[in-house]
C-alpha cells in the first residue's frame, strides 16, 4: 500500500466521509481519490465504505485499516523539501544571425555604398 493512498484515505474518513470536501482539502482532484480509494479496495480485497445516497460509511475493514494507515503515516519519514529553484530571466526571441555590431568611423555594415 502506498503511503500517498493511506493519507487520502485518512482525508475522507477525517472530512466525515465526505469526498468532495476531503478532495477540497487535499488539494486533489476528486477522480483521483477515487481511484485511490478503488486501489485500496482492490489490495485489500474489502470494501472500506458503505456507499448509500444518505451518505458513505466505515466499515469494520474500514476501520481496521483506519487504525493502520494512522500508524503507517506517523511512522513514515518526513519527506524532504526541495527549495524551489528560481525562474530563469526573460527569454529573448532569436533574430537569426544578427546585424554586424557598428564601428565608429566605418561605413555601417548593412547599408550599400553609393557608387560612382
Amino acid at each position: 500500500m502506498k503511503l500517498v493512498h493511506l493519507q487520502r484515505f485518512v482525508a475522507i474518513v477525517d472530512a466525515d466521509l465526505h469526498v468532495p470536501r476531503a478532495a477540497d482539502a487535499t488539494g486533489i482532484p476528486l477522480a483521483s481519490l477515487y481511484s485511490a480509494i478503488d486501489t485500496l479496495e482492490e489490495e485489500t480485497g474489502q470494501p472500506l465504505f458503505t456507499r448509500a445516497k444518505s451518505g458513505w460509511g466505515l466499515t469494520e475493514a474500514g476501520a481496521l485499516l483506519l487504525d493502520e494507515a494512522h500508524r503507517r503515516i506517523a511512522e513514515a519519514p518526513t519527506p524532504t523539501t526541495t527549495p524551489a529553484v528560481a525562474a530563469g530571466g526573460k527569454a529573448k526571441a532569436s533574430k537569426g544571425k544578427g546585424r554586424a555590431p557598428i564601428v565608429k568611423g566605418q561605413p555601417k555594415p548593412y547599408k550599400k555604398r553609393q557608387g560612382r
